[in-house]
């Protein structure tokens, strides 16, 4: 979408947010006490590709990545 509108995740008003479990602390003192994740897409020439990373906060790396070139949702068979 070079040159368009860059448009973000668009939440929903009526769904309440999941609790922040680390409050917004991204510290740890050992690996392997806080994993976070992170859930994004990249532009492809042929559309896009949805990629996925789980970082070790502690040891700051990836410990797991994974990409798909689509997404189904919730329910979905």
């Amino acid at each position: 979408m070079r040159g368009g509108k860059c448009r973000t995740t668009v939440g929903d008003d009526h769904i309440q947010p999941p609790a922040d479990q680390v409050n917004q602390q991204f510290a740890a003192t050992r690996p392997d006490q806080l994993w976070v994740a992170d859930f994004t897409y990249v532009a492809a020439w042929a559309g896009f590709v949805y990629t996925a990373f789980v970082v070790d906060v502690f040891a700051r790396c990836i410990i797991e990545a994974g990409t798909l070139p689509s997404v189904g949702r919730a329910g979905d068979s």
